[in-house]
């Protein structure tokens, strides 16, 4: 018997399959207010390959979703500006929770419960490989990124905030 903990599907994992999509899981404990450092540590991975899903909203309460290097902040004027909206800030989180159908710190990009638009960082894509939330604290998928392109039909942006 492996000592692997089996995680169950979420609706993450089921869009995944359904999609026909490889993905390989990456349970670990969850940290409150840990983020992204904390997952990349327990797993031993670049942080900069961890992908946060961000719910944020526009100037008119819209949501999206931002997928940004577990290392970098977004900038929501570069961001605003590149998809046309006057503003945009991060949704509370009853907000994101009722929008994504997801915890705070369990968001996935995959199965949603609201369809909203998905952005992406585009230097993601030049990953060859990324670990993003797969529906549940504690719980990474690893796959390929041109997924957030090619299966969420994710629009690339430019909006990461360098290390200050």
């Amino acid at each position: 018997m492996s000592n692997a903990r089996h995680v169950s599907e979420t609706p993450a994992t089921q869009w995944l399959r359904r999609q026909k999509l490889l993905f390989s899981e990456h349970p670990y404990d969850y940290v409150e207010h840990g983020g992204t450092a904390e997952s990349a540590r327990q797993l031993a991975v670049d942080e900069h390959q961890v992908v946060k899903t961000l719910v944020m909203q526009d100037e008119q309460r819209k949501p999206l979703v931002v997928l940004m290097h577990g290392d970098r902040k977004v900038s929501t004027k570069q961001l605003a500006r590149q998809i046309g909206r006057k503003s945009v800030e991060p949704c509370d989180v009853e907000a994101a929770q009722r929008h994504s159908g997801y915890q705070v710190g369990g968001t996935s990009p995959f199965g949603l419960r609201k369809a909203m638009p998905i952005y992406v960082e585009a230097s993601i894509l030049v990953l060859s490989k990324i670990y993003i939330n797969g529906g549940r604290r504690g719980f990474l998928v690893g796959l390929s990124p041109q997924v957030l392109t090619e299966a969420l039909q994710a629009k690339p942006v430019q909006c990461a905030l360098s290390d200050s």
